[in-house]
């Protein structure tokens, strides 16, 4: 184990599985404090870290915190929907590796705080949530004014283009259309917009 508690000569390597999803290709160990080694497997599965759209302009999906939001992939997945592992547990794991891997101070406990928010909603996810929860209200008021204004304007902003896409897409359909009975051709898919 190197000095961050992840495995000698530790790299991320994965292929993509589609347009969210990733699969490792090559296995790594995290031990940490605990010493208790987690194998983020061949052929896992997982998102990177699980940000919404309007946040990720300040925090990507991926980056210098990939490997410690992977191990928290397999913590929640494999050991906390187990039982084997409180979520609680596994979001303090994930907080550690995150400060082990020197991601900065706010980023590290925006992204805990942000987990700690969702596992509210896993079944058995609100086991120990009360004794900290102090901390995840303390830092979310400290990001509210950081994060949410941009936030309020990026959603916007995707919902406009989501309607022009639309409104765009219903003439390309019809043209496609006209185009094919003209010549006598198989229709030409147009992709269908996505939000």
């Amino acid at each position: 184990m190197d000095p961050t508690g992840f495995s000698e000569g530790c790299r991320v390597v994965v292929e993509q599985i589609d347009d969210e999803n990733w699969r490792v290709c090559e296995p790594f160990a995290y031990a940490g404090q605990e010493r208790l080694p987690f194998e983020v497997y061949r052929g896992m599965k997982t998102d990177f870290a699980s940000v919404p759209r309007v946040f990720v302009w300040l925090l990507p999906r991926y980056g210098a915190y990939t490997k410690a939001a992977m191990v928290h992939d397999l913590l929640w997945r494999e050991y906390a929907c187990e039982g084997r592992m409180s979520y609680r547990d596994a979001d303090g794991v994930f907080r550690r590796a995150l400060r082990e891997l020197e991601v900065p101070f706010l980023r590290r406990w925006m992204m805990w705080t942000a987990v700690r928010w969702g596992a509210l909603v896993k079944p058995g996810g609100r086991q120990g949530w009360l004794r900290e929860s102090w901390r995840v209200v303390l830092v979310s008021l400290v990001a509210l004014p950081i994060v949410v204004p941009p936030a309020l304007v990026i959603a916007l902003a995707l919902v406009l283009f989501f309607v022009f896409e639309s409104a765009c897409w219903v003439p390309l359909q019809v043209s496609a259309w006209v185009k094919r009975r003209r010549a006598r051709q198989p229709l030409k898919q147009v992709n269908r917009p996505a939000f």
